[in-house]
């Protein structure tokens, strides 16, 4: 008798989908995993500013995940930006002091409504396993305020140095905490999606420091995230993991770094399942 062993593997297609909804053709390359048995369970990662997968090797770190037999098979989407990206990324529905975002509302409907049947379709096999939202910096505040209004398609949303200070109203204007929209919209969902989240900051991704209490904005903004998710009912242990990276900066080099903990810690075999969102 003989033991059929799976030896999976990362295998990068490229294919552009046309949108009705950004009215432009997306650009998108799909990390498959290679070598299923057909019984697995399936699990699924989207990924802003796709166009930074070489930058974070992600064939490479799936692979060695893979061979290490530390994840389970993930099929990730790594949906490439456009020059329009400060208009399409932001948060859905409200635009920033700026004028900038304001066409985050067809992104969203553009990943729920044409991305996600395509996937699915694609694939050839049901994502029976998590369904993930990830992005770095303005991509990782979109990420997750779609992962958070949409908790019926997505399972976990996970975030590089995001952008959450995101706001209605400049600094030279007035500006108080309470004007960071993605904040406001967290205290203003009457429900509690069910999700989970991870988030990460680096101790240098900017040196800004709005109230002057020796914290970089970076840190405070992710910080208050957290605060407002606790008020909602979420539990530090079980629903949201929090990385301050000591010496992260805000560039690709650092989100690199992590992001094998972050596939590991999100999607483990199932050995590893009790290690999952630890702080």
């Amino acid at each position: 008798m003989y033991n059929t062993v799976s030896v999976l593997g990362a295998n990068p297609v490229i294919r552009q989908l046309e949108s009705v909804h950004l009215q432009r053709v997306v650009e998108i390359e799909i990390f498959y995993p290679s070598g299923l048995l057909g019984n697995e369970k399936l699990n699924l990662l989207l990924l802003n500013d796709g166009q930074d997968a070489d930058g974070l090797d992600l064939k490479e770190t799936l692979n060695n995940l893979y061979e290490d037999q530390k994840i389970e098979p993930v099929v990730v989407v790594a949906i490439k930006a456009s020059a329009d990206r400060l208009q399409e990324y932001g948060v859905a529905g409200v635009p920033d002091f700026a004028g900038r975002g304001g066409k985050a509302a067809d992104y969203t409907r553009f990943i729920t409504s044409e991305l996600m049947p395509f996937i699915e379709k694609e694939a050839g096999m049901p994502f029976l396993g998590k369904r993930a939202f990830a992005g770095c910096s303005l991509g990782g505040l979109t990420a997750f305020d779609i992962v958070w209004k949409n908790d019926g398609f997505f399972d976990i949303a996970g975030v590089f140095s995001g952008s959450f200070w995101w706001r209605k109203k400049d600094l030279k204007d007035g500006y108080t905490d309470n004007d960071r929209i993605m904040h406001e919209v967290i205290r203003e969902t009457e429900n509690q999606p069910s999700v989970k989240f991870w988030l990460m900051t680096g101790t240098e991704d900017e040196t800004a420091d709005r109230n002057r209490n020796f914290i970089i904005d970076s840190i405070d903004d992710t910080i208050d995230i957290i605060k407002e998710l606790t008020k909602k009912g979420y539990k530090r242990q079980d629903d949201i993991f929090y990385y301050e990276m000591v010496g992260g900066k805000h560039n690709v080099a650092t989100w690199l770094k992590l992001f094998h903990h972050f596939y590991a810690g999100l999607l483990p075999e199932k050995r590893f399942c009790k290690r999952r969102y630890s702080s």
